[in-house]
């Protein structure tokens, strides 16, 4: 719906010019011919710094333009005035963006920043693919143990499709390889295949493990 997200993007300045042409009407006047003009101002701009502009942002990632997504988040000047469900899209998003700079310091930052706010459902559908990047960004660090509790959270959690699913479970395969429990590894390796990820990382991640998998006892 681009007329959607072309208010959105200028919903704060339709806002202000509705406001002075309120402000005008009124002086012109009297209040009621003006109201609806007002009240229109005021949606706009209160939604501007409730609601923000998440649904652009996440446009722009999802057609991979992460500059665009940059520059929609950079733009977002108040963040404490989002309501918390926002705000916790906001942390998740600035999250994400700092995983694409490979800033791992930062995402970690933000993705339990966004675990913290809690409650409302945004925050919900949130909370399993942001406990799963947190398990993630914990292997890289070596911490195995966090890593594992994370991604056992996610899962319990919810996790919003095949891909992410695959990639969980394939996450804990590798932690039980690294724990010579074999018998679970498969377990988990036959369960992530049963997603049938088409992300070509999880596919090729999917066929290096498949090659020694098979000769692992039990």
């Amino acid at each position: 719906m681009k007329w959607m997200n072309i208010i959105i993007k200028y919903r704060l300045w339709l806002g202000i010019t509705l406001l002075a042409l309120a402000i005008f009407v009124n002086y012109q006047t009297s209040f009621w011919p003006s109201f609806i003009l007002y009240l229109l101002a005021v949606v706009l701009i209160v939604g501007h710094f409730l609601f923000g502009p998440m649904r652009l942002i996440q446009s722009y990632m999802e057609e991979g333009d992460m500059e665009g997504a940059k520059k929609i988040v950079a733009g977002i000047m108040f963040p404490g005035l989002l309501i918390k469900p926002m705000r916790s899209v906001y942390f998740t998003l600035k999250g994400n963006l700092a995983m694409v700079d490979q800033n791992f310091d930062e995402a970690e930052k933000h993705m339990k920043k966004s675990l913290s706010l809690g409650g409302g459902s945004l925050t919900k559908q949130a909370e399993g693919p942001n406990k799963l990047q947190l398990g993630m960004l914990a292997m890289q660090k070596g911490n195995m143990k966090e890593g594992e509790s994370y991604i056992r959270q996610a899962i319990r959690a919810g996790l919003p499709d095949n891909e992410n699913n695959a990639a969980a479970y394939l996450q804990l395969c590798s932690i039980m390889m690294n724990k010579r429990e074999f018998r679970v590894a498969k377990d988990y390796f036959k369960k992530a295949k049963s997603f049938k990820p088409t992300t070509p990382q999880i596919v090729e991640q999917i066929k290096q493990i498949e090659k020694y998998i098979t000769r692992m006892p039990g």
